[in-house]
């Protein structure tokens, strides 16, 4: 089990034993929600895979007295959305949680933290011999501390069922799931509020001013608008109030740049921008009047703007309205080091400008980076900076967590493992980061895990050695990859398909050694031709085997096989 617990336990005295509860039963209520009584069945199902024991499950009334010899699941009113309550009696259990999440993460809480299964890949289930466990009574509760988590890989999205046992409440709709959290990611949206091919011919001075000319690049969901022209203010308004009106259960709503960098330098907006020093003057004053509209007709509704490359630095006097939301974005920052590390410069203006804004926001999201986007499949050192980010963003009253990664591709560097560790740190940050990753390894790779443990330090000890600071598009080099280096990181996983007893451990390894293959492939240096298309035939083979769908953001992996071939 993990060395550190989410739950917060309040003993009472004794312990329950398995070998009690097996006359018991599991009930819900006859009024029960879709994800309520999806509970219920998820808790009958796992709980005797890993006991034995076989519980009816039993619909009752929701006002019925609560009886012994019964394990109840229901939801609490009082609890908040995600929060969970665990009671263990001698007598009885009650597992109960908020909705439309909290039943459900306090079913799969339980069965993890007390029971001590393991959802470590959607294929991939650990369940121990829980026969004769015996479980402390108490009183166990939890409250996430963010409510808003996305661990941004595709093994989620293919599989909403496996994201919701990873708590990650981003991805799907599906009631019985309990759906997705009303909080939508704060993305750029300047080309819905005011789209180009509406108002791009008669209206070109809605358009962002630079080098004397109206921007007319759609790029990066552009062109960016000239946000201290008032019309512009007045048609983003109205295009964002129509969308909340066709869209009453959203909580907020994205009001932000595009992504270029080719902003309004019109004199107007030139000239705030440098008496606020930064651009984002003029942003975030066109932000705060688009949200003061929407405050008049969706009173609730919350307004949401990337901080994000040249709007980053706060502006020196203009603070966000007290319904706009502040979502920074560390794009600029190395991927190595924790983000609050002194000892890294390059992530000190970062750090500076997230304190900054923490003193005139209460409303602070986060758009964290944690791929290569340049190559998916490239060994990439940021496994010992998540945990220590995550309590950074925290510690500074974020309130929801995008942790971007591969979400449209499959089998990048180790995206399981990273999955694993990121949705149960932006679910508790204070776990204990290397107790999950060795927990993960050594369950999912057996007896190959040593060697992956290996290979591992070796990729941080190497970039850290070498003084390197990757971001989030590095190349080889900028990974610390040579041709010593790439046969090390080779040799390692040689080694641990070789330890790989079972078909079913040598099929993991196989896909977690793809970027042992990536890495000769490009950093190798001088390797003899027929040598070479072997290691290009075989890598090719098991990205296939795997699944591979992209190579990089925006390259598809046949693409990329193409390339390797010509």
């Amino acid at each position: 089990m993990l060395t550190q617990k989410t739950l917060i336990f309040h003993a009472t005295g004794g312990d329950l034993a398995i070998s009690a509860i097996q006359d018991w039963h599991i009930t819900v209520s006859n009024d029960a929600t879709a994800s309520e009584r999806y509970a219920a069945e998820e808790f009958q199902d796992w709980f005797n895979q890993a006991t034995g024991l076989t519980l009816s499950l039993v619909t009752m009334q929701s006002d019925a007295n609560t009886d012994s010899g019964q394990i109840a699941i229901a939801a609490l009113p009082a609890l908040g959305d995600e929060d969970i309550q665990i009671t263990v009696e001698s007598e009885q259990v009650q597992i109960c949680g908020g909705l439309p999440r909290g039943v459900l993460y306090a079913v799969y809480q339980f069965l993890e933290e007390l029971v001590g299964i393991r959802f470590l890949t959607a294929e991939h289930a650990h369940i121990p011999d829980a026969s004769v466990l015996k479980i402390p009574c108490g009183r166990y509760t939890y409250t996430p501390p963010f409510s808003f988590r996305w661990s941004y890989y595709r093994e989620n999205s293919a599989d909403p069922a496996f994201a919701a046992k990873r708590k990650v409440n981003t991805v799907t709709d599906a009631e019985n799931l309990g759906g997705k959290t009303q909080q939508q990611l704060i993305n750029h949206s300047f080309h819905a509020l005011v789209p180009y091919g509406t108002y791009g011919e008669s209206h070109p001075e809605y358009y962002a001013l630079v080098e004397e000319k109206r921007d007319t690049n759609t790029h990066g969901g552009g062109p960016q608008l000239c946000v201290t022209n008032p019309e512009v203010i007045e048609v983003a308004a109205a295009s964002a109030i129509q969308q909340l009106t066709d869209r009453l259960e959203a909580t907020n709503i994205s009001v932000s740049q595009a992504d270029t960098a080719a902003y309004c330098r019109c004199e107007t907006c030139e000239t705030l921008n440098e008496a606020e020093d930064s651009p984002m003057g003029s942003q975030l004053t066109f932000v705060n009047a688009v949200a003061e509209r929407i405050e008049k007709v969706h009173p609730h509704v919350k307004v949401g703007t990337l901080a994000y490359w040249y709007t980053r630095k706060p502006p020196k006097t203009v603070t966000p309205r007290h319904n706009v939301q502040i979502q920074l974005c560390s794009i600029e920052c190395c991927t190595l080091h924790a983000i609050d590390n002194p000892d890294c410069e390059q992530n000190q203006a970062f750090c500076q400008d997230t304190n900054e804004w923490g003193k005139i926001c209460d409303d602070i999201w986060i758009w964290n980076y944690n791929t290569n986007f340049r190559s998916y499949d490239l060994p990439f050192p940021n496994l010992r900076s998540i945990a220590p980010n995550v309590r950074y963003f925290l510690s500074n009253n974020a309130k929801g967590v995008f942790m971007q990664a591969n979400g449209n591709g499959l089998t990048g560097e180790f995206s399981d493992l990273r999955n694993y560790l990121i949705s149960h740190l932006i679910w508790d940050p204070h776990l204990d980061a290397d107790a999950l990753l060795n927990e993960f390894v050594n369950l999912h790779y057996e007896g190959a895990a040593p060697s992956i443990l290996e290979y591992i330090a070796f990729l941080h000890d190497n970039v850290e050695a070498k003084g390197l600071h990757p971001r989030c598009f590095p190349t080889p080099e900028d990974v610390g990859l040579d041709p010593e280096s790439a046969q090390t990181i080779f040799d390692y996983f040689q080694q641990a398909l070789a330890l790989a007893e079972k078909s079913e451990i040598q099929a993991r390894v196989e896909k977690a050694a793809i970027p042992a293959y990536k890495a000769m492939l490009v950093a190798g240096g001088e390797i003899p031709a027929q040598k070479r298309q072997t290691l290009i035939d075989e890598y090719i083979t098991l990205c296939e085997r795997y699944n591979m769908s992209h190579a990089a953001e925006t390259q598809a992996a046949e693409a990329y096989f193409e390339e390797l071939r010509s």
